[in-house]
């Protein structure tokens, strides 16, 4: 039996073939429930753009690159290789608004020893693997001995694989999508030694998107968040104002009640999700922070670095009275919208750097509840 999507993308192949281009982008909006435009080799643009192509043969090329960035995106990656004794396995999790696969790093240190677990979202087009790849988050689960939790987006839910972060019932605690990736990271801490004080959560993109919210709606259950190339939490509730968004930063609709650790890594040059995002998300957590550290003294600091091996960068610090770095906000300049020393054998990667997978271990591991 033919699938609704399916017939949906043959009927709009059949109208890019007869020349009919505003029929077909109506044809393939429909089909993928959305808006969307190709991706182009350089900068694969995470979102899709509303406006549609005009009716003229020079659209054959940009349609032709879409199917082909839809067929690519369900081409499987290669998981990365793993030590001896680690394993990497998947693992499904359902409950009453779906199911999720994912996938489980457990380093070859694991045994009786609870371990901190840190959750990674996906940005669009990727997988997990694909995620893991890029990060690398799997050796530096093997150097400090972490749990590495990648769960998936599924096509069905998003044809671009997504996550819904502009959709108002996935920014709900308790249902949508954020309750399949507390349930994700409920169910690892059921089922293995988990520091339940350590657990924390990480994405790019789309995912970095739903790892603020994941922050705002479940700040008993992370210890700090990461957020790359991200928008801040009640950015949008429908696709068009994610586009607003993503294009120009506006300042949230909501705001979270609870301030959780944050380090941000932004690219001053991100074509995709503009800078000014990752201001906002600054200055929400900023404002969080003294609300509810009224009477604690904080250090406002930034830091110009120019190393010879990576991008310059400017680092922005709220440090509480211990020394400990509360906010970090690392701004990239000449960086787009990749993962800042990622590797190359991951998609949505700058391999120059700065570590950003370094360096938000670093910042997570500095955190715990107080639980």
């Amino acid at each position: 039996m033919k699938s609704p999507l399916l017939a949906s993308m043959q009927e709009t192949i059949k109208l890019v073939k007869a020349g009919q281009w505003g029929e077909a982008t109506q044809s393939l909006q429909r089909a993928l429930g959305t808006k969307t435009t190709a991706r182009s080799q350089t900068e694969q643009s995470a979102t899709p753009d509303e406006t549609p192509p005009s009716e003229s043969p020079s659209n054959l090329g940009a349609l032709g690159s879409l199917f082909k960035a839809f067929q690519d995106s369900f081409k499987p990656v290669p998981p990365p290789p793993i030590p001896s004794q680690a394993q990497f396995i998947t693992k499904t999790f359902s409950n009453e608004y779906g199911s999720r696969d994912y996938k489980l790093y457990i380093p070859s240190s694991y045994k009786t020893k609870a371990l901190p677990l840190v959750v990674m979202l996906h940005g669009c087009t990727q997988s997990s693997d694909d995620f893991a790849n890029g990060t690398q988050m799997n050796a530096l689960a093997e150097q400090y001995q972490l749990l590495i939790a990648y769960p998936e987006q599924s096509a069905q839910a998003n044809v671009q694989r997504c996550w819904n972060w502009f959709k108002p019932q996935d920014q709900t605690h308790n249902q949508g999508e954020p309750s399949l990736i507390a349930g994700i990271t409920q169910a690892i801490m059921a089922d293995y030694r988990v520091d339940k004080k350590r657990v924390y959560i990480a994405g790019i993109s789309a995912g970095g998107a739903m790892s603020a919210i994941m922050a705002a709606l479940y700040p008993d259950l992370y210890s700090a968040v990461g957020i790359h190339s991200g928008l801040a939490f009640g950015s949008a509730q429908s696709f068009s104002s994610a586009l607003m968004a993503m294009n120009l930063g506006i300042k949230p609709i909501h705001q979270p009640s609870h301030f959780v650790p944050l380090i941000i890594f932004q690219g001053d040059q991100d074509k995709t999700v503009a800078a000014r995002n990752a201001d906002i998300l600054f200055e929400q957590a900023k404002t969080l922070y003294q609300q509810q550290h009224e009477n604690a003294s904080f250090k406002l600091c930034t830091q110009e670095h120019s190393p010879t091996d990576s991008h310059p960068y400017t680092c922005t610090i709220i440090e509480n009275s211990q020394g400990i770095h509360e906010i970090e906000y690392w701004k990239i300049h000449g960086a787009g919208h990749a993962w800042s020393g990622g590797d190359s054998s991951g998609s949505y990667t700058d391999p120059k750097g700065p570590d950003a997978s370094q360096e938000i271990v670093r910042f997570f591991l500095r955190h715990a509840l107080a639980k």
